[in-house]
């Protein structure tokens, strides 16, 4: 056949269009396939907050102030069939579109002249949801219509289902089955009824009209058609059907629980907005210690005192059981209640002297019951007084510890170093101390620096997870130091370097530990050991200066539970303590837990030495009475007992004698427990077993053997500022001494100018000028003391 030139050119023609119409579609499908938003919706959501089963403990509105909760990962059932029964019988087998239902919308729309249907599939109706809902046009249904076909080619029809459900819009500002079904009937979308799920199912198709509140007729035919057809499907059954139809409508939309609004705002500034956050909270504890403080609430604001706070930690995994960050509030005046105490700063009273104890024994500088010095103490500028205003003169360390006594706190502080012990402190987790460590000093120990109750709750945590690990064969005898956390996934705990070995070892965690046993409950003093059913809990208080802050924390294998009450604004108040107010709460949550049991020794870390029963230190040869106990092992180098003496005495017992007036062969050698004159004085009127040392015989001469005579305040090379009195006259400082002998006359003299005596207690009502001075004592048997002091007009910084 012949073709002539205008036929090749037709059939070139052909043959062009053939070849382009290919990439043409090619490119048409691929335009198609890239026209879906991706994500599908970027919409900002709730933050919400899951206790560790997935209870809803709180929610915070998203950005665009709707209740927009993350999108569900699977969808209820009743639910499910619900909204397929209503919205789209045959979503399980189109492919993103029913022709039919498309056939009928468009003769009815026809007919009518407008559009009234849109024979809209579930699948059509989430890309017009992720379209923001565009007018509804001829194009656009047909443009839905090809997206809803693309979607369905890359998503299983649980995604789309699963993304109407968490997008489709329910009424006023709540969008997604999970908001509405805590804003309408107050619970998770799995525990619906029936009648809920078939409501909830009717509101998106138009959720403006039918809002519940408004036109209830009409959304209840709406809802009770729905169960009709259910049941005409078999879905349910005649009974459930008319149960269900008689359930009323949802009213007044429910406030969202706020269980958890503090850990919700810690964990919104985490970084997890617009997540769904599972916690380790348990629900039903965190309702407890809520009502616990609560209840403490009236009683507190009583007294001006608005806030409280309280952590509940699970030991072996670092979990927080429990977060109130404070108590709610209670009236229109801003008393703080919006700030979290569990993450504030907060001055520590006395509530880090359990770590203190436990570096000593760690280090080797106590034992438990070695003594430490409990008498007026001044340091440079630095007065530290117990919190009773007493004095024990010596007492034992562990019982220094039980009954927080300042003084010999500040002691084993000197003797520990502050540089070390904040040291040690930023390596244990405390995040607060952003000042360098002369800042702090020795008031480190009472309150002088500040730190959260979620680090101060991670130490105690620590210490105890270290003595499970060592008792359970997990670990040496050093574990590591780790921070508590509020995930429920959190698979391993974040552990703090602490370098080559952890803080503490567990031989002395263990005597730390047994000496806070020893706390008195508050109500109950001593008592409540006697009662078998009572929880062992080692327990410590803390009280900041000026009564601003009240500390408790208690420690048992399975739990740490921190207390903290107080003002926000950081107002004292009178009887704002941690025995008073923070303690009751403690014990109260205790028993809200499940019982507990006792830290079990840790032999292997421990050694048994014998100590002198007295002193508490390693005994000597002299020592009356020694008792044998568990020390660390590094209390192993620790120095044997420096009170014991070996005096002489006549053959009567009742004189002191030396060689120079008496022969060897008429001596009695006699071990004698003999304390510094200072100490002795406070110590014997505490403890009648203190024997005093029997004076010299006549003509026996002391020399400088033992010194009887100490002068308390002030101390050597001491600088004093000595205040004016409010009528203009000088004021006055009294001046202190001790002494062995009661029965002696000690003798002043200012600048070697007599100025008095004194009998038994020695203290006398001075008034020095400015200027350096020197005050002498003398005594009956002519024992002699001098020290130099200063006073300034101005106090010296």
């Amino acid at each position: 056949m012949i073709f002539s030139p205008l036929d090749k050119t037709k059939i070139n023609s052909r043959l062009l269009h053939k070849i382009l119409i290919i990439p043409t579609l090619a490119f048409v499908i691929f335009l198609i396939w890239l026209s879906l938003p991706r994500p599908l919706f970027n919409d900002p959501l709730t933050t919400v907050l899951l206790d560790h089963d997935g209870n809803l403990l709180g929610a915070k509105i998203a950005a665009d102030q709707q209740w927009r909760f993350p999108e569900s990962e699977e969808i209820p059932e009743k639910f499910q069939k619900a909204i397929i029964n209503y919205e789209d019988r045959w979503f399980r087998f189109h492919p993103g579109f029913n022709p039919v239902a498309s056939f009928r919308a468009a003769r009815l729309n026809i007919s009518r002249g407008r559009i009234v249907s849109g024979g809209s599939t579930i699948t059509m109706q989430v890309v017009r949801l992720a379209r923001k809902n565009r007018k509804r046009t001829i194009p656009e249904k047909i443009w839905e219509t090809i997206l809803a076909y693309r979607l369905e080619l890359t998503h299983t029809k649980a995604d789309i289902l699963r993304l109407y459900a968490s997008h489709a819009p329910f009424g006023g500002n709540v969008v997604g089955l999970e908001a509405a079904s805590w804003r309408y009937f107050g619970v998770d979308a799995k525990n619906l009824s029936w009648a809920e799920a078939a409501t909830l199912a009717v509101l998106p198709n138009s959720p403006g009209l039918i809002y519940p509140g408004r036109n209830p007729q009409r959304l209840l035919a709406k809802r009770n058609s729905l169960l009709e057809t259910l049941y005409r499907h078999g879905v349910i059954d005649a009974v459930a059907c008319e149960l269900a139809k008689s359930e009323r409508l949802p009213g007044k939309p429910y406030t969202l629980p706020q269980l958890a609004p503090h850990l919700l705002a810690h964990a919104v500034s985490d970084g997890r907005r617009g997540e769904k956050i599972v916690s380790s909270l348990d629900i039903s504890l965190q309702r407890r210690v809520s009502d616990i403080l609560g209840n403490l609430s009236p009683q507190l604001n009583a007294n001006g005192i608005w806030n409280a706070a309280a952590l509940v930690i699970e030991v072996n995994t670092g979990k927080t059981l429990a977060y109130v960050g404070n108590l709610p509030r209670t009236d229109s005046h801003d008393r703080g209640n919006d700030v979290d105490i569990v993450t504030a700063p907060r001055s520590t009273g006395s509530i880090l002297k359990p770590f203190l104890y436990a570096a000593a024994l760690n280090d080797g500088l106590l034992l438990p019951n070695t003594l430490v010095a409990d008498i007026p103490t001044q340091i440079g500028g630095f007065a530290p007084e117990n919190y009773n205003l007493t004095y024990d003169g010596a007492v034992p360390a562990s019982r220094a510890l039980a009954r927080s006594l300042n003084i010999p706190a500040v002691k084993m502080l000197q003797t520990y170093g502050y540089e070390q012990f904040y040291s040690l402190l930023k390596k244990a987790g405390l995040t607060t101390l952003e000042k360098p460590a002369g800042h702090y000093g020795l008031a480190l120990i009472l309150g002088g620096a500040e730190a959260t109750l979620w680090d101060i709750a991670g130490v105690y945590a620590s210490m105890a997870r270290n003595l499970n690990n060592y008792n359970a064969g997990k670990a040496n005898d050093r574990s590591g130091f780790d921070s508590p956390h509020y995930l429920a996934d959190d698979k391993k705990i974040k552990s703090i370097k602490t370098g080559k070995s952890a803080l503490f070892d567990v031989g002395s965690t263990w005597l730390t530990f047994d000496a806070m046993l020893e706390v008195a409950r508050p109500g109950e003093e001593l008592l409540w050991r006697q009662f078998s059913s009572s929880h062992r809990i080692a327990w410590k208080t803390g009280t900041s200066f000026g009564n601003r802050d009240a500390w408790s924390v208690g420690v048992t294998p399975e739990y740490v539970v921190a207390v903290w009450v107080g003002n926000a604004s950081g107002e004292g108040r009178p009887g704002l303590t941690g025995i008073g107010v923070a303690a009751p709460a403690l014990f109260n949550i205790f028993r809200a837990l499940p019982a507990t049991t006792w830290f079990r020794m840790p032999a292997g870390a421990m050694m048994q030495v014998n100590v002198c029963r007295y002193s508490g230190y390693r005994a000597s040869s002299i020592c009356e009475f020694s008792d044998s106990v568990w020390i660390p092992k590094s209390g192993a180098k620790t120095a044997p007992c420096p009170f014991h003496q070996l005096i002489h005495l006549d053959k009567t017992g009742q004189w002191q004698v030396t060689s120079a007036c008496e022969s060897p062969e008429n001596m009695l050698h006699v071990p004698w427990f003999v304390l510094p004159p200072v100490q002795e004085w406070y110590f014997r009127n505490k403890n009648p077993f203190y024997k005093v040392l029997p004076p010299f015989r006549q003509g026996c001469d002391a020399g400088n053997e033992r010194r009887n005579m100490e002068i308390i305040y002030p101390k050597h090379n001491s600088i004093l500022y000595i205040p004016v009195d409010l009528d203009g006259k000088p004021g006055s400082a009294v001046f202190r001494a001790a002494h062995r002998d009661v029965t002696l006359t000690v003798y002043w003299y200012l600048d070697d100018n007599y100025i008095g005596s004194t009998r038994q207690i020695h203290q006398m009502a001075l008034s020095p000028d400015c200027g350096i001075h020197r005050l002498t004592l003398t005594d009956q048997n002519g024992e002699r003391i001098t020290i130099v002091f200063e006073v300034v007009s101005e106090k010296k910084e």
